[in-house]
């Protein structure tokens, strides 16, 4: 059976604690990347997930409130914690894709941060991931049909 080993992410650029929504808005657009969890500093342990539209969410209250031209530094003045998602689901490496994918429809996420026993974010998961295990498996039936 496929577990989520198998199929997630790593490694996952992460920010911390300190920093803000614009290292996380320059890190969004310039590497293409739509979830980046949030770890303790010290522990290193998940503290957050900021994902697209949380992310996407806060840059435009900032546009609204202060405009184009001072939304780079507001987005230098706001720390991270308070874009990113705090009630957040995780899962482990060793977890069956059979029992993580239903999670994916239930819940409408896009990513899970894959964790160690110590809370350590060791890969994710995303909707992405999903798709390429697809893609896989129908060109493996392909092959055999």
């Amino acid at each position: 059976m496929l577990t989520v080993a198998d199929i997630m992410t790593c490694p996952v650029l992460q920010l911390h604690e300190g920093n803000t929504l614009h290292d996380a808005h320059y890190i969004t657009r310039h590497r293409g990347i739509r979830h980046l969890p949030v770890v303790n500093k010290d522990t290193k342990a998940i503290v957050g997930v900021v994902t697209q539209k949380s992310l996407v969410a806060k840059v435009m209250s900032l546009l609204v409130l202060y405009g184009n031209d001072a939304l780079e530094q507001h987005e230098k003045d706001t720390n991270i914690m308070e874009v990113a998602v705090l009630d957040f689901d995780t899962v482990k490496a060793s977890d069956f894709i059979r029992d993580v994918a239903p999670f994916f429809l239930r819940n409408k996420h896009g990513c899970l941060p894959v964790v160690d026993d110590h809370k350590q974010v060791i890969g994710i998961v995303t909707s992405t991931d999903f798709v390429n295990l697809s893609m896989m498996l129908i060109d493996k039936m392909d092959k055999l049909g």
